[in-house]
């Protein structure tokens, strides 16, 4: 898992260069982060594929939080941040089956919505959530400043 988010967050510190630097040391904390994660069985739903040799193509975390405090959807949200496949034709496939499987388990836990991260460029990813019926609710707009 960490590895996939580390070839992610290389894709995406093209995009955005400061807002995506990586941390040093990072990749260590991240797998620390993903195990505590993957741990919380009551607050996070935590989904990996493997292909067919074995090795891992994609993997999903949903964390289950009440929405914030001027919204009201009459339920938990599904914020899935940690959303990674292999490689972008594996989108329409793995990663659909990841987003559908979230949905199936955190329905019965009291999610009422997803909220799904994806940076602006990532155009498979971005196919993917659309097919899948996802809307665009919010983008954040960021700036370096110049000093």
């Amino acid at each position: 898992m960490a590895e996939l988010a580390e070839q992610r967050r290389e894709q995406y510190k093209g995009y955005a260069p400061v807002f995506h630097r990586p941390k040093e040391g990072m990749r260590d904390s991240h797998r620390e982060f993903l195990a505590t994660q993957v741990a919380n069985e009551e607050r996070f739903i935590a989904l990996v594929s493997a292909a067919d040799d074995g090795h891992l193509d994609g993997f999903v975390i949903a964390a289950l939080t009440p929405a914030p405090p001027v919204y009201d959807p009459g339920g938990l949200t599904a914020v899935v941040d940690d959303f990674m496949v292999e490689r972008p034709d594996l989108w329409s496939s793995v990663g659909r089956a990841l987003l559908d499987r979230v949905i199936e388990e955190a329905e019965p836990r009291g999610a009422v919505q997803t909220v799904v991260v994806c940076g602006p460029r990532d155009e498979p990813k971005r196919r993917m959530l659309t097919t899948a019926g996802h809307v665009v609710a919010s983008e954040w707009y960021t700036k370096p400043f110049a000093g």
